[in-house]
């Protein structure tokens, strides 16, 4: 495995991250078990999880299951770096001050709410799960500094934020002696290209590691897009706006191209994302212990440049647009 800082901080952190997201719909508290003592041994020390992850199985289940599994291994607290998130209503029906958003009422009890799931003293990096245009920047600051400052919270990180967003974050943060957001979690895979535009170069240069959720488009780049279900093509060309058919040759070029490699399809397009010089950590959010082989090939897998030029010709996204010369985000600004 290999490690970087994230971002500006001084935490050390595998350049694998674990999602958790399917941790109790999708895999049974044993199964994860499994998974997170894996991922363990594998050398991935990082876990990234949500209050609101669980889906049918219930909201805050995936972080149960990590507590559960950090209070049946003793020690394991001390080897990995643990983030959840806050943003969401924890609660099945409309409450005053649960609904979406940030707010130090909120952080206040959902804080805590982790905290006992996960059967720990501290979050390493506590994310808000999505920009909120409503929370005054005093305020947003405010309760990640008490949060700091009670021991609670180790960092402070975003997801889902505009690139403005991070900026305007950041800037207030920096003028009240804070530290700021250390990480930025967004979409970002060979399909999802728009952080390219404005998040990525936004983060590289404010010092903010980024983690990239789902690497892999949920499924369409680990050469297996035929073994789906009609309901399961629906909603990825749904997402990616592509149609999966005999007439879409990506991705057969691109598992062409991973054989000539000698590599799967699913380490080249996780070490695709990681090679991104903004990229910290890319999050694999997996089902089953089998789905982590190789993730700690794709974290030590280097890409040469013509393998990259010829990946940027697959999946070019510019295809019959006028882009500039040069590098983002001054390319997209003609």
């Amino acid at each position: 495995m290999e490690y970087t800082n994230l971002g500006r901080s001084t935490m050390t952190v595998s350049k694998i991250c674990l999602g958790t997201m399917h941790f109790g719909p999708k895999a049974t508290e044993e199964e994860s078990h499994r998974i997170l003592d894996r991922a363990l041994e594998m050398g991935i020390t990082f876990i990234d999880t949500a209050n609101v992850y669980g889906s049918e199985a219930g909201k805050g289940r995936s972080e149960e299951i990590v507590g559960t599994w950090l209070a049946s291994r003793p020690g394991a607290r001390d080897e990995i770096q643990l983030a959840t998130k806050v943003y969401h209503s924890m609660t099945p029906e409309w409450k005053p001050n649960e609904g979406r958003g940030f707010s130090a009422y909120k952080v206040r009890k959902h804080l805590a709410d982790s905290l006992r799931r996960l059967q720990t003293d501290h979050v390493d990096l506590y994310q808000i799960h999505h920009i909120d245009p409503d929370v005054s920047y005093e305020e947003l600051w405010g309760t990640y500094e008490k949060a700091v400052a009670d021991g609670d919270v180790l960092y402070a990180g975003s997801s889902n934020f505009s690139g403005w967003g991070l900026t305007k974050a950041q800037l207030h943060a920096w003028q009240r002696g804070f530290v700021g957001f250390v990480s930025e979690q967004t979409q970002y895979n060979l399909l999802s290209r728009v952080p390219e535009m404005e998040v990525l170069p936004a983060a590289k240069d404010l010092g903010v590691g980024v983690m990239a959720y789902m690497p892999l488009a949920g499924g369409l780049l680990t050469g297996k897009t035929e073994s789906f279900d009609g309901s399961r093509t629906r909603q990825v060309e749904e997402e990616y706006g592509i149609h999966i058919g005999p007439e879409n040759s990506q991705f057969r070029d691109f598992s062409a191209l991973c054989r000539e490699l000698g590599e799967t399809d699913g380490v080249v397009a996780t070490a695709w994302v990681l090679q991104h010089p903004a990229v910290d950590s890319a999050i694999v959010g997996v089902r089953t212990v089998e789905q982590l082989d190789g993730l700690d090939r794709a974290a030590s897998l280097v890409l040469e440049p013509a393998v990259m030029e010829r990946l940027d010709d697959i999946f070019n996204i510019n295809k019959g647009r006028r882009i500039g010369p040069g590098a983002s985000p001054e390319a997209h600004s003609w």
